[in-house]
């Protein structure tokens, strides 16, 4: 496996800064990883560049220090690591070296308190964590430091801190400087520091059956196989006792998991959208293996490398192949090797638009400019009331050429005010950082005023001037009522949601078979995925409806057509529905003159025969 750029002058880069190294060369796929650890690589390196104006600073010194600091004071322990200096992998070191060597400018403090890391089985995550715990203790400089490994069961928490035991016990450095209190098994480590203080290292839990911890003030908190935590009570408990340090630091470390609904699968979820830069959350760093989309683990040992970072080191391919074969045999083991060992959560659905390809359609433009250049405008508005989003998307068709429509999109979204606090923190989504830069339009009360929407869609209808409007049956009644109470009128047509269709015209003289045009959700589906991954649509940067585009699930009927499947979506995804109305009703009708062109020549033709 590579594991370092095989150009000339890789090892000078690597020795001058192993991180941003790292980066450089999965960016560039020197380096084989998946697209989250790609994302998270990318955010690297536009941090070095946008950073400071955000008050950060890359302390590569410190990196470095920290990095060495493992390979210079443990040893690993158990067969052939026993005794081995810790020498960290590439990708552990950008991980290790990213959580220290980022800072505040204004205060020097580390910029990171939350670290999120998801990979295969055996590629050394605990050890990993155990040594983060050690300098913690040690090496950090924090007055009376508390770390603790955390878990839901006392055992659970014991596995990792019983590595840490081990690296003290295998280091000349710290078995002299290090106490053990307990035997068989140790129950915790402590260790005087230079300013008398001492400081501890100790596994805890917080089962219901003790009644739960309470009072932890923890400098490093280290939760290993969140997977299995049923709740976010040990999690909750440890962040609680945060405020009584200047940088504290958590650490979450998994395997892929099983269950949509749990704690493990909402930091998942946060951690993917943090290192893809749909959440700006300059507090967390994630680290989230997966394979790509199409990625066949069980007959391509190629992509095996993205879920085990640390293959060919930790974990060997023979093992691996090992694992795939017993899955190929026996069915019913297919699913926990899939989530163990190849970073797949079993019982979760695929996000359904590439991240990357949804990137690519981003286009700065601004709207007005599209009134001047005379291109035909069609929109697309998913309505709602309470909780959710009211999205308008507008699409300016730029080429109707037949199978090759370019065009450029822009959406507006509006949501009552007075919910919006809490279903931020619900969703673990920054809308009011949103609201305060444009994204969004909050409107007062718990409930949206289609008074407000009505004057808003009015005064946008005005200005743009769109042909037609897609719109579901649903809340439409009511809004074209207060439409008229302001003496407005929006050109809107019923676009269904679901798998019915609604025929808007239909030609007899037209050949068999294009006799109908209609409008029904899975064909607008298709004609915008077909648009985003040919790039021929240009987006309106929103972080809102970014947010939506990476929640899209699709439910599928009895015939393979497919919806939005909203209720199992990994997020809000309005924005995509009026989008997809949007596009269906420009691609049905904006190309009519194009249709009937043909149409005419397949009669001429006919007449001619």
């Amino acid at each position: 496996m590579t594991t370092t750029s095989p150009e000339p002058g890789a090892a000078d880069r690597y020795e001058a800064d192993p991180v941003t190294a790292w980066a450089e060369d999965v960016v560039a796929g020197r380096i084989v990883a998946g697209p989250h650890v790609r994302d998270a690589a990318a955010r690297h390196l536009r941090d070095l560049v946008e950073g400071p104006a955000r008050g950060l600073v890359w302390d590569v010194a410190t990196a470095k220090n920290v990095i060495g600091w493992f390979a210079r004071n443990l040893r690993l322990n158990g067969g052939q690591f026993e005794g081995r200096p810790f020498v960290l992998h590439p990708s552990q070191a950008f991980r290790v070296g990213s959580l220290f060597g980022w800072k505040w400018k204004a205060t020097g403090l580390r910029r990171f308190r939350r670290f999120y890391d998801e990979e295969g089985k055996g590629n050394g995550k605990s050890p990993m964590l155990g040594g983060i715990g050690l300098y913690l203790m040690v090496a950090d400089g924090e007055a009376r430091a508390e770390v603790y490994s955390a878990a839901a069961k006392k055992d659970q928490a014991r596995i990792l801190f019983n590595d840490a035991v081990a690296m003290v016990e295998q280091s000349p450095r710290l078995t002299s400087r290090i106490d053990k209190h307990g035997v068989e098994p140790v129950w915790q480590l402590s260790y005087r520091g230079k300013d008398g203080g001492r400081r501890i290292f100790k596994p805890i839990a917080n089962e219901a059956k003790s009644g739960g911890q309470s009072g932890p003030r923890p400098h490093g908190a280290l939760c290993d196989e969140v997977h299995e935590h049923p709740s976010r009570d040990t999690i909750d408990m440890l962040e609680r006792g945060f405020k009584f340090r200047e940088q504290p630091l958590l650490c979450m470390a998994t395997n892929s998991g099983s269950d949509r609904k749990s704690i493990c699968w909402e930091e998942h979820q946060h951690a993917v959208r943090v290192a893809a830069g749909i959440i700006e959350d300059d507090t967390t760093f994630a680290f989230v293996c997966s394979l790509d989309e199409g990625d066949d683990w069980e007959n391509d040992p190629s992509c095996w490398v993205k879920a085990n970072p640390l293959l060919g080191v930790t974990v060997t391919e023979d093992y691996l192949a090992l694992q795939v074969d017993q899955a190929k045999k026996m069915p019913g083991k297919r699913n926990g090797i899939a989530r163990l060992h190849f970073c797949e959560w079993t019982q979760a659905q695929t996000a359904a638009i590439r991240r990357e390809a949804w990137l690519a359609c981003r286009d700065e433009f601004d709207p007005r400019d599209m009134i001047d250049a005379g291109y035909p405008c069609f929109g697309g508005l998913d309505l709602s009331q309470t909780r959710d989003f009211t999205a308008l998307t507008l699409v300016w068709l730029l080429d109707a050429t037949r199978d090759a429509e370019r065009f450029r999109a822009a959406t507006w979204f509006w949501t009552p005010q007075d919910t919006l606090a809490d279903r931020a923190a619900a969703d673990q989504t920054p809308y009011l950082d949103w609201v305060r830069d444009g994204h969004i339009e909050a409107v007062p009360g718990e409930r949206l005023k289609y008074a407000w929407l009505a004057d808003a869609i009015a005064r946008i209808n005005a200005e743009f001037a769109p042909q037609i409007i897609g719109c579901d049956q649903y809340g439409l009644e009511r809004l074209q009522e207060n439409l008229q109470d302001i003496g407005a009128v929006i050109p809107a047509e019923i676009h269904p949601q679901g798998f019915q269709k609604r025929v808007l015209e239909k030609d007899p003289k037209a050949p068999e078979g294009q006799q109908e045009i209609y409008l029904w959700m899975p064909d607008s589906i298709n004609k915008l995925e077909n648009a985003i991954y040919e790039q021929r649509i240009g987006i309106a940067p929103n972080p809102l409806l970014d947010s939506m585009a990476a929640s899209v699930v699709y439910a599928e009927n009895r015939t393979g057509h497919r919806m939005f499947d909203k209720p199992n979506a990994f997020g809000r995804i309005d924005g995509m529905v009026s989008l997809a109305m949007a596009t269906g009703v420009a691609l049905c009708r904006a190309p009519k003159e194009e249709r009937r062109k043909r149409q005419d020549s397949y009669f001429r033709s006919m007449v001619k025969a």
